[in-house]
């Protein structure tokens, strides 16, 4: 009996991208008279007109892993380091270049909101569809049938084309059929983000149970304290090559750090920009005044973040935010809102910087700063960990003090 369930060997994913030449405005004979020049030249050099403008893209390169039976595995990395493009192939959407694939079981997957499900089907009609793409029998169906519709909630719009479903409904009803039909490997993208905070708790408590029965889940998600929840493995992409596979804490942490310190090929800070409608920018954050280098400061000692952005688009009530991780679990320890003080930007443009003093309650550790804008309730800019700073040891009456429980510490006033 096989104890793993998926084996990767040397797989590679490659995608040929052509590039246009840049051209302003063309007359009809312009047009003509350059389509004449490209069939005969793929008529006298047919091997070096065909590969004129392409460029070959590895989404994937070399990877090799397995996962056993009854795995959790997270699937964490930047954007663009292939997570998605790795789901893809796992899932048999799509074909690797090189190397191969071996699963052992039946997959389900919900990659995009409202994937297998037709948009003129009521919610009941498309309950019935997605299994049957899953591969089960209409028995099997009728017998998790209420189940998957308690699990989706909604009862009330079973019969109402999922067309007119929201967002939310979408990968209520979608996750539920995936999860319920017992699937021998369960394959999730970063679409429960969509729900809201009950319902992805829901959401990890059915993956966490789905795992423990012996059946396994891959898990992508910029969540790390949801893939440290969920995960007993996680594997770390970057640029379509494995770096790493192991503990989910340990690859946390080394996703932090590589994302903290990584720079262009000028030498400019490559920031991740997770979402937004990027109408504003976040172009550099910095800690205590200190452009180069790790910033270092004690307990109860003060912090100052300095947010420098950039306007593209004149953004009516711009207001900024700070979250603060914890390198070692990638949970979000703190954050501040500018909202929250009825304080509100007025973008200075081409560029602005807005600052935010406090004191830090933090104990020793490192840890890693997001930063982000938002208007009203549309997301501008999220830069995600974008720098790091250190929380020195306490010392108490000159002895270095570091048994402090708990995750924050404050002073208080003591008095009797």
């Amino acid at each position: 009996m096989f104890n793993s369930v998926i084996e990767v060997e040397n797989l590679g994913k490659k995608y040929l991208i052509q590039h246009q030449d840049a051209a302003g405005y063309r007359t009809f004979r312009d047009t003509l008279v350059t389509n004449a020049k490209s069939i005969v030249n793929r008529i006298v050099h047919p091997r070096r007109s065909s590969q004129k403008n392409i460029e070959e893209f590895w989404a994937l390169k070399d990877l090799n892993f397995v996962i056993d039976q009854g795995d959790r595995l997270g699937i964490i990395g930047r954007n663009g380091a292939g997570k998605s493009t790795l789901l893809k192939i796992l899932s048999r959407i799509t074909e690797p270049t090189t190397g191969r694939i071996r699963l052992r079981g039946r997959v389900a997957s919900l990659l995009e909101v409202g994937t297998g499900f037709h948009p003129e089907l009521s919610g009941r009609e498309n309950i019935f569809l997605n299994g049957a793409i899953l591969g089960m029998s209409k028995h099997e169906i009728r017998r998790k049938f209420d189940e998957i519709v308690a699990f989706a909630e909604v009862e009330k719009f079973l019969d109402t084309p999922v067309k007119r479903y929201s967002s939310g409904m979408y990968v209520r009803l979608a996750f539920a059929v995936a999860a319920h039909l017992e699937p021998e490997i369960l394959i999730v993208d970063e679409v429960l983000a969509v729900g809201d905070m009950a319902f992805q708790q829901k959401c990890l408590g059915k993956m966490e149970e789905v795992g423990q029965s012996g059946r396994t889940v891959i898990f992508v998600s910029h969540n790390m304290a949801t893939v440290k929840q969920l995960c007993n493995k996680a594997c770390l992409l970057d640029s379509g090559t494995l770096l790493d596979l192991g503990e989910p804490g340990a690859m946390i942490a080394s996703y932090m750090e590589t994302t903290v310190g990584s720079r262009t090929a000028d030498g400019q800070k490559n920031y991740q920009h997770l979402k937004g409608d990027r109408r504003a920018e976040i172009i550099q954050v910095i800690v205590n005044d200190l452009e180069q280098g790790e910033a270092t400061v004690p307990i109860f000692g003060d912090l100052e973040l300095a947010l420098q952005y950039r306007v593209l688009e004149l953004v009516e009530g711009l207001q900024f935010f700070v979250l603060i991780h914890s390198v070692k679990t990638g949970e979000v320890i703190s954050s501040s809102w500018q909202k929250d003080t009825g304080q509100y930007v007025t973008p200075q443009e081409p560029k602005g910087t807005v600052k935010l003093k406090f004191t830090n309650h933090l104990l020793p550790g490192k840890y890693v700063i997001s930063a982000g804008m938002y208007a009203g309730e549309q997301c501008v800019d999220w830069v995600e960990y974008a720098e790091s700073f250190v929380v020195e040891n306490a010392f108490v009456d000159g002895q270095k003090y570091d048994r402090r429980p708990g995750k924050i510490s404050f002073p208080g006033h003591w008095y009797s």
